[in-house]
C-alpha cells in the first residue's frame, strides 16, 4: 500500500502538470485555484451527452452548461430563465429568459435555443430527462418560451427546469451524434466556467473562468479536480495541497482541529442491495422478503459506517424525508425466521453469488459490506460466493441482468419523490426495473400527474408500503456524509441536490 506522503507528492505533481497546461493567468480573482479531490477520478467528457450517468458527471457537465432555473441551499433561483410561471389552463410553463447572455463563443444566447433543445433531446434523448413529458416548445420573441406539456406533471421543476442542459443551436443543429461529440464545440455552454483540460486516464479536469458570465465573473479562476481517495483526503486538505474533499467520519474531528470547515449532509444517498427478480429463486417475492429478515441493516450501519448512518427502509424513501412513510414493513433482523421461510420454501443450500465493487467512495457497499451479507446469509441457510470486479464490470452486469445480488449505490432521495417511480419503473442501472405488481406501477405513475401535494403525498405513501411488500431490491442503510473544504469557498449541499437530487456539495453558484 502506498504512504499518505507519497500519495500526496503523486497529487502534486499532477497538479503541477495539469496547471502548466494552460498558460491564461489567474490574478485578479478573490480565489486563484481551488482544488478538488475526487476518489474516482474520471466522470466522463464533461458535454451533455458524454458525461457518465451519475451525480459527479452531471455536476462537471453543469459548470459549463446552465439551466433554465438553479437552485441552490434554500430553493428554486433564476438561471437562463430571470422568471417562470405555470399556466394551469394550457398546462404549459412560461419562461422570461435573462438578455444579454451569450455562450462562450460570443453568440448570443435566445429562444430559439431552448426550442431547439427541447426538439433535439426528442430525438436524441438525454438520459436525465424524460422529453416525452414535453409536447412542443415556442418561442414568442427573443426571450419568452414556452413549453406545452402533455400531461401535467408534478416533478417538471425539479426534473426538467433545473436539470435539462441548454444546447446552442448554431453548434448543435450539426451534431447527429452527441455522445460521439468531443470536440471544443460541443463544450460551448452558457455557464460560469469552461474546460481547459480533460485527462482521462488519470480522472483530472481543469476549468477556467468565463469572465463573460451574465451573472458576473466567478470570483475562483480555476477549478482543478484531482483524482485522490476518500481516505487520502484529510492528509491532502491539511497540507494545502486540496481546497475540498469528501471524508471520512473519523477524520472529521482532527480536520475541524485544524481549522478545514466540515459541512454534513442529509441522508438522501442509499446502498442498495440489487436482486435479480427475474430468475428463480429471487422472482419469488417471499424468498426476497427472506433475504430482508436476514440481513441485519443496524449492523451494516454500525461496522461499515462505524454508526455514521442511518439502517435503511424497505420502502426506499429515508427516514428524515417528509415524503416517508413510517407504517413501512421494517424487516427488523431475524435469522430464525429467515431460514424457516427459505427452509419452506424448499431453498435451503441454494447456491447465491454477490457481486461488489470497492469504489473508493466513503460509504459505498464494498468488501466489508459484502462480508458481513455473506455470513449472514450463509446463517440463514443458503451458500453464498462473492465476486469482486471493478465498477464498470459489476454496472454492466446489472444492466444486463446477468447477477444474483449485487452491491450498489446511488443518491437523487432528497430530491423529488418522483425518484421512487424512476429507480422502480425507468430503464437505467439505478433502477430495479420492476413492473410485476400491476398496482405499484399505477400509483407510482398517478403521482407524478397529480399536482394537489396532499394527495400526491398520499400516493408516495402507499406506494412505499407495496414497495416494500415486493422488495425488488432491498436499501441497506443511508450513509451520513462529511465533506471538508478550507473555507475560501462556502461550500453547501443543495436544497433537493443539485438537478435530480445530486448530493455533492460543488453547487456553481458557490463559485461565483
Amino acid at each position: 500500500m502506498l504512504k499518505p506522503w507519497i500519495l500526496i507528492s503523486g497529487l502534486a505533481l499532477a497538479l503541477l502538470a495539469l496547471l502548466a497546461i494552460s498558460p491564461a493567468g489567474v490574478a485578479g480573482y478573490e480565489v486563484a485555484e481551488y482544488t478538488i479531490a475526487d476518489a474516482t477520478g474520471d466522470w466522463g467528457f464533461p458535454s451533455p451527452y458524454a458525461h457518465y450517468s451519475r451525480g459527479p458527471g452531471y455536476v462537471r457537465m453543469s459548470f459549463i452548461f446552465d439551466t433554465l432555473v438553479w437552485k441552490d441551499d434554500e430553493g428554486y433561483l433564476p438561471a437562463l430563465a430571470e422568471g417562470w410561471e405555470y399556466l394551469e389552463a394550457e398546462n404549459a410553463y412560461s419562461f422570461e429568459l435573462q438578455e444579454g447572455v451569450t455562450w462562450h463563443d460570443g453568440e448570443p444566447f435566445t429562444a430559439e435555443d431552448v426550442v431547439f433543445t427541447v426538439e433535439y433531446i426528442q430525438d436524441h434523448p438525454y438520459q436525465w430527462v424524460d422529453s416525452s413529458i414535453i409536447e412542443s416548445a415556442e418561442a414568442a420573441g427573443d426571450y419568452t418560451v414556452k413549453l406545452y406539456l402533455t400531461e401535467p406533471y408534478a416533478p417538471f421543476m425539479d426534473l426538467v427546469a433545473c436539470t435539462l442542459p441548454i444546447l446552442p443551436r448554431h453548434i448543435w443543429e450539426g451534431v447527429s451524434d452527441p455522445e460521439g461529440a468531443r470536440d471544443d464545440e460541443a463544450l460551448v455552454g452558457t455557464g460560469p466556467f469552461r474546460l481547459a483540460d480533460y485527462n482521462k486516464a488519470h480522472g483530472t479536469y481543469l476549468y477556467e473562468a468565463y469572465d463573460g458570465y451574465y451573472m458576473g465573473a466567478p470570483k475562483v479562476g480555476r477549478i482543478v479536480f484531482v483524482k485522490i481517495s476518500d481516505q487520502t483526503a484529510p492528509a491532502a486538505l491539511r497540507q494545502g495541497s486540496a481546497a475540498a474533499a469528501s471524508v471520512p467520519p473519523e477524520a472529521v474531528s482532527s480536520l475541524e482541529g485544524a481549522g478545514l470547515e466540515v459541512i454534513e449532509g442529509a441522508f438522501d444517498w442509499n446502498a442498495k442491495l440489487m436482486i435479480n427478480h427475474q430468475k428463480e429463486p429471487f422472482s419469488d417475492p417471499e424468498f426476497r422478503r427472506a433475504l430482508a429478515y436476514a440481513i441485519d441493516r443496524e449492523a451494516l450501519v454500525e461496522i461499515v459506517l462505524r454508526g455514521e448512518g442511518l439502517a435503511g427502509s424497505p420502502g426506499m424513501v429515508p427516514p428524515d424525508s417528509d415524503w416517508y412513510n413510517p407504517a413501512v414493513e421494517a424487516y427488523e433482523y431475524d435469522p430464525d425466521l429467515a431460514r424457516g421461510m427459505i427452509e419452506d420454501l424448499g431453498y435451503s443450500g441454494t447456491e447465491v453469488e454477490v457481486l461488489v465493487a470497492e469504489r473508493g467512495i466513503v460509504g459505498w457497499p464494498g468488501s466489508r459490506a459484502a462480508e458481513l451479507i455473506e455470513e449472514q446469509l450463509e446463517d440463514a441457510g443458503l451458500e453464498v460466493t462473492l465476486r469482486s470486479l471493478d465498477g464498470a464490470t459489476l454496472d454492466t452486469l446489472v444492466m444486463a441482468w446477468d447477477f444474483d445480488l449485487a452491491l450498489l449505490g446511488h443518491g437523487g432521495l432528497g430530491a423529488d419523490p418522483d425518484y421512487l417511480r424512476r429507480m422502480t419503473l425507468d430503464e437505467t442501472l439505478n433502477s430495479v426495473r420492476y413492473r410485476e405488481d400491476d398496482r405499484l406501477t399505477a400509483l407510482l405513475e398517478d403521482q407524478r400527474t397529480e399536482t394537489d401535494g396532499d394527495d400526491r403525498a398520499e400516493i408516495i405513501s402507499e406506494a412505499q408500503v407495496l414497495y416494500a411488500e415486493a422488495l425488488p431490491a432491498l436499501t441497506l442503510y443511508y450513509p451520513r456524509w462529511y465533506w471538508a473544504h478550507n473555507g475560501e469557498v462556502a461550500l453547501y449541499f443543495t436544497r433537493g441536490g443539485i438537478s435530480i437530487g445530486v448530493p455533492i456539495p460543488l453547487n456553481k453558484m458557490a463559485f461565483l
